[in-house]
């Protein structure tokens, strides 16, 4: 049981729920409302529009500021162009043409109202523009569309088969998101870089140990799961990795009074990694096609293996996603955010209370490596993942981070940001 944070059933005001604290910057705000612009989507595709969002933001003050190397390099900015003006304008319409702006029109020309009109704001807007124009364009024909599915071929020991609540196509339940590994990857180089080692074998200790950690702790009614982890479980159920790692890093870029450019920087950054993360993910998913504790658990005298004994009635704590197990996306976009997060905010002494608004249950931290501790236990305390699944994501997770933060949006001079081994 990790005991690094406190789990209270509130609603914290946070930043992505509700009301913020003292943001900075309007390139936080706006990250904030991006967040809540895009909460109703998927993992995935919230994950692709807020780097979207989050790159046009980047390359609209980068082309004022100057600081870092652009993503597209396509923009230029007069001088004296504001700084605020080009954020907003970029992420207000780069949400527009993801079709989520929603009601943030007013808020948009409220915070606008607030900059004083002249040249600057006027070439200010007009970089923003552009930025997000030309981010939109980029992403044109990215595979996001049309979607695939999975049908299951085999039902072999180990093999990845549908259950309740998995959709039909031609009368046959199928597997979701199976085009995401061709989703093309805003910072590595294609989906494959970074795939996964092979799962255990069915017949091997390890996977008899993951088995039976999750057969004991993930079940609906566990006896074995304390309060504190079915909190987790609930939490990370609802708020996806772009959410919980914006969120975090947004508070400690305010106790650190970092500049609008480094914040623009990292939320891209962030943004990039745990898109491409879960793209690197779902290619390692459907590389191995390995089964779900659902699966599993309930097939457990089918696997050869005398040390996992079969529950034919077993049902996990949260529903459980219908594509592969392993790996964790979940730990694959988590460990590739906080990568970034250490390596740009240094990993401890901070002050972090996470909240959602789907909700009540708020975490606090101190580290960004209790956020990834909690997150590998609420997968397994959840009875959706093994904790092989979790090793493996965190793997991957860190590989990605690392490449897209050597990689993308290095600083133009000095050693400030630059990221290492």
């Amino acid at each position: 049981m990790r005991k690094g944070h406190i789990v209270a059933l509130t609603i914290a005001i946070a930043i992505g729920c509700g009301p913020t604290i003292a943001a900075a910057d309007v390139v936080q705000d706006w990250n904030a409302h991006a967040l809540a612009a895009t909460n109703a989507q998927n993992p995935f595709l919230q994950a692709r529009s807020i780097a979207i969002v989050q790159l046009a933001v980047f390359e609209a003050v980068n082309a004022v500021k100057g600081d870092y190397e652009p993503y597209l390099g396509t923009l230029s900015a007069p001088g004296g162009a504001s700084v605020d003006a080009a954020a907003i304008e970029a992420a207000y319409r780069a949400l527009l043409g993801l079709g989520v702006a929603g009601s943030l029109g007013a808020t948009y020309t409220s915070d606008l109202a607030s900059i004083p009109d002249g040249a600057a704001k006027t070439d200010g807007i007009a970089v923003g523009f552009l930025a997000a124009e030309s981010m939109l364009a980029h992403r044109t024909g990215d595979g996001v569309s049309p979607a695939a599915f999975f049908v299951p071929t085999s039902s072999d020991p180990g093999v990845w088969q549908p259950y309740a609540g998995c959709p039909l196509r031609n009368g046959v339940q199928v597997g979701i998101l199976f085009h995401w590994q061709n989703l093309r990857p805003f910072g590595i180089d294609n989906s494959s870089q970074f795939r996964s080692a092979p799962p255990p074998q069915l017949q091997t200790g390890r996977y008899a140990k993951g088995y039976t950690e999750t057969m004991d702790v993930g079940e609906l009614n566990s006896g074995l799961r304390p309060l504190d982890r079915t909190d987790v479980a609930l939490y990370f159920a609802s708020a996806a990795a772009v959410h919980v790692w914006s969120q975090a890093a947004s508070q400690v870029m305010t106790q650190k009074a970092t500049s609008i450019s480094e914040n623009a920087r990292i939320f891209a950054l962030i943004a990039i990694a745990v898109s491409d993360a879960l793209v690197s993910s779902i290619e390692t998913k459907y590389h191995y096609i390995f089964w779900r504790p659902i699966t599993a658990i309930r097939a457990g005298d089918t696997d050869g293996n005398d040390k996992t004994l079969p529950d034919p009635g077993w049902t996990p704590f949260i529903a459980t996603p219908c594509f592969p197990s392993y790996p964790s996306a979940h730990a694959s976009a988590s460990y590739a955010a906080r990568k970034i997060a250490e390596e740009i905010l240094g990993g401890a002494n901070h002050s972090i209370t996470l909240s959602h608004p789907n909700t009540p249950v708020t975490l606090s931290y101190s580290k960004f490596s209790e956020i990834t501790d909690d997150i590998d236990d609420a997968r397994i305390y959840g009875g959706i993942h093994f904790r092989f699944d979790q090793d493996a994501g965190a793997v991957q997770g860190r590989a990605v981070g690392l490449y897209v933060c050597q990689n993308n949006l290095r600083p133009i001079s000095g050693e400030s940001g630059i990221c290492r081994e």
